[in-house]
């Protein structure tokens, strides 16, 4: 009994001073979290210049295995992909950029970030990397810009991964888009420490655990980015919609839905379906704007699942 006692003891203390560094040292401990969750997802760091812009970017998996570039989206980063990464990378190369505008990217308060200047970024990082032909996939915004993407250059993407993706009018039906258009109020807009609680709601269903340290760091991060992704926002809602400029796009699509998304409507899901005839279609019970984060083993379960189709 004295030895489990002691036990007890020992980890109380060790989860004491975890915590206790937690707060007092919020930037290293953040980084260091990170830091564990790229290593469990067998990524690493690296970083490409392009003219104008730095897009740091996550990479793993065998070098020569088939390439999946996965896009964030709006007020997010690369590690927005980090646990489903790691069920991932024992099957494919894996690469997550950061966007220009977002995450450790540079910031160029007098750059176009409409979504036709973010595809065309994305090309030239895809060039720079050497990489012709690739499996997409996208979140939100990042689903708009890879959508696009796919029409604009076909011929450079195998399939695509679409999660809740922006892009549609019946997508972006929604009451929070409704009353930023309206008011400019909008969760994924941070002017304070506490919104960043109300962002974690709008986007999860079920919020996973998120250290003290890392949502302290990227909600300043975020109140840092007010003034550029309020102008980065106006920009992706004045952006021409997929369907006034495609039709019949022939890339194979594994389209992604929560059912519980407060962002985007659900309904978008189909309007997807009209714009890729090749499809495939997943709606996720109890599941918000963000699968990859809030279910990350089912959704990759679901990705190998449509991959081995078109096999």
């Amino acid at each position: 009994m004295s030895i489990l006692i002691t036990v007890i003891a020992i980890v109380a203390g060790l989860l004491l001073a975890l915590l206790l560094f937690d707060r007092l040292l919020p930037a290293t401990s953040a980084r260091l979290a990170l830091q564990l969750e790229r290593r469990r997802a067998g990524l690493t760091l690296a970083e490409v210049s392009l003219p104008g812009c730095s897009m740091p970017y996550l990479h793993g998996g065998s070098p020569d295995a088939p390439v999946l570039v996965l896009v964030h989206g709006f007020g997010g980063d690369k590690d927005n992909f980090t646990r489903i990464a790691g069920f991932l990378t024992p099957h494919y190369r894996v690469i997550c950029p950061d966007l220009p505008g977002f995450g450790d990217a540079s910031r160029d308060p007098a750059a176009s970030y409409g979504m036709s200047d973010q595809v065309e970024r994305l090309r030239a990082f895809l060039d720079r990397l050497g990489l012709e032909r690739v499996h997409l996939g996208g979140n939100s915004m990042g689903g708009f810009i890879s959508a696009q993407f796919s029409a604009a250059y076909p011929a450079r993407v195998a399939s695509l991964w679409l999660l809740d993706a922006a892009g549609t009018a019946a997508a972006q039906d929604t009451l929070l888009l409704k009353r930023y258009l309206e008011s400019g109020d909008m969760p994924l807009l941070l002017r304070r420490q506490q919104d960043f609680a109300v962002l974690v709601r709008s986007t999860t269903h079920r919020p996973p655990y998120i250290p003290w340290s890392l949502r302290t760091i990227l909600a300043q991060r975020a109140i840092r980015d007010y003034p550029l992704h309020s102008r980065i926002m106006q920009q992706l809602t004045t952006s021409p919609l997929l369907e006034t400029q495609y039709q019949a796009l022939a890339t194979p699509c594994l389209i992604v839905w929560g059912k519980q998304d407060q962002i985007l409507n659900p309904a978008g899901a189909y309007s997807f379906q009209a714009l890729f005839p090749h499809n495939q279609l997943q709606l996720m019970e109890g599941i918000g704007h963000l699968p990859m984060i809030e279910a990350p083993k089912r959704s990759a379960a679901d990705y190998l699942a449509f991959r081995k189709t078109l096999a």
